[in-house]
Order: structure tokens, then sequence, then C-alpha cells
């Protein structure tokens, strides 16, 4: 099989690609970062190929397709993204948008590409990476929860209509809590609850999407936030968000 993994030179995009190489995978990584990349394709025990591009440029995310869709992808997990912290009248607009072009554009427009190809073979993964934080809104960290709510959306739409269609396309998005990576230095915080080692989350990420898995939680206390959340008012919601992310603050 052949994965293409953006967003691969750390955290979850890393571990993803370390495991599965253990799986005899052919992996295709981008990120910005070409010097990670490189010693990660030294690494890795499988054929890596390794693409430097930055995905909040539009341009760039249509390119890295027309380099790709001639390698019949297996598996498409869009990972790159980030977050930004702050009160929304006081964050800085361009990096904002940057945030979206990364986090909702470049996975709309993979997402896109790669699934006509995919129905076209009849086969195939898409793993989209949102976050727990997709399931309410987010005050202090409001657009990017925004962004996270648009992946996770718009993946159980695609699943259910594959589903409909009877194909052989399976689509997961994965939303878990916080994540032991470098993506709260990115965005400017630390974490106010004890995060999940980025290991085990790749790992039961992968395995679940091969079991067909359309939503994907790690973890126990996260399951539970999701099952009890359903019967809280949105304002209790609010209160709890605010709450959680004031205590992020450096």
């Amino acid at each position: 099989m052949k994965a293409l993994i953006t967003g691969a030179s750390s955290g979850i995009g890393l571990d993803m690609a370390k495991y599965l190489a253990t799986k005899k995978c052919e992996l295709i990584l981008v990120a910005r970062n070409k010097e990670k990349l490189e010693q990660i394709q030294e690494a890795l025990p499988t054929k890596v190929t390794i693409i430097v591009a930055d995905l909040s440029n539009e341009q760039k995310v249509k390119e890295l397709y027309v380099l790709t869709k001639k390698e019949n992808i297996d598996i498409l997990i869009n990972n790159a993204g980030f977050g930004i912290f702050g009160d929304f009248s006081s964050t800085d607009l361009q990096q904002e948008l940057n945030m979206i072009d990364t986090n909702i554009k470049a996975v709309h427009i993979l997402t896109k590409a790669f699934l006509k190809d995919m129905e076209k073979r009849n086969s195939g993964y898409i793993l989209n990476v949102a976050s727990s934080a997709a399931f309410q809104p987010g005050p202090l960290m409001s657009t990017y929860y925004a962004t996270k709510s648009y992946v996770y959306q718009l993946s159980e739409a695609l699943w259910y209509e594959q589903k409909k269609k009877k194909t052989n396309v399976h689509i997961s998005v994965l939303c878990p809590g916080p994540v032991d990576t470098n993506f709260n230095t990115v965005a400017g915080v630390k974490f106010a609850v004890k995060p999940l080692k980025s290991t085990y989350v790749a790992k039961y990420a992968i395995d679940e999407m091969f079991k067909n898995k359309m939503l994907i939680i790690p973890g126990f206390k996260m399951k539970c936030a999701k099952f009890f959340g359903r019967f809280a008012s949105d304002k209790f919601l609010l209160r709890c968000a605010y709450k959680i992310q004031k205590k992020k603050a450096r």
C-alpha cells in the first residue's frame, strides 16, 4: 500500500508514518521542513518520498495533487494543521487566514481530489485529523475550534455518502483530546490536562481506520466527554471551554 501524509515532520503525522512503515507501507511525506523530512526519509525502513510544501498556499496544495495523482494513493492522511490562542478581537488576522487555509482549504482540496480517484478504483482510505475541539465552540481558540468542526462535519458527511454509494472507499475522522506534540508551542498555550502520547494516538487511529471506523476518539476520557456533552446546554459547554482555554495561557 501507499500512503500520503501531510504534516508528517513531527507529532501525530510522524508517528503515523513510523507505524505505517512497520506495515511495509510506502510513504509520501509532506511538510514545510525539508531537513526534518530528509532525516525521517533516512531513518524509516520503507520507501519514502518527501515533498516540501506550505499547505496554507492553495497553489501548492493543487501542485501537491498534480505531483502525486499518478501514484495510486491508497491512504490519504490530512494531518497538517495548527492553532492560535487568544481573544478573537486581538489575534492576528493573517495568521488566522493561514490557519483556515491549512486546516480547512487544504483538507478540502486534497480530500475531494483523491476521493474522486479512489471512487474510480473503488478502494482507498481517507483519514482526516480533526480534534475534540470539533464538538463545540471554543472561546479563546475560536477560529481553531471552528476549523476542526468543519473537518469533522465534512468527514462524517462524506462517510455517509460513500456508505449510500456502497463503495470500498472509507472515510474516517480522528478527534483526539490533548496530545503530547509541539501543537501547544505553535499555538502559544500549555495543556490544562495531561495529554495522550502521540505514538498511542497514531497507532490507535491507523488501526481504527483499517477497521473502517468513521469517528475515532482515542482515550476513555474523551469518549466520555463526547457522550455526556450531548446532554449539556450550549452555554454550559461554552463556560467549560472558556475555563479550559483560560488555563492554557502561558
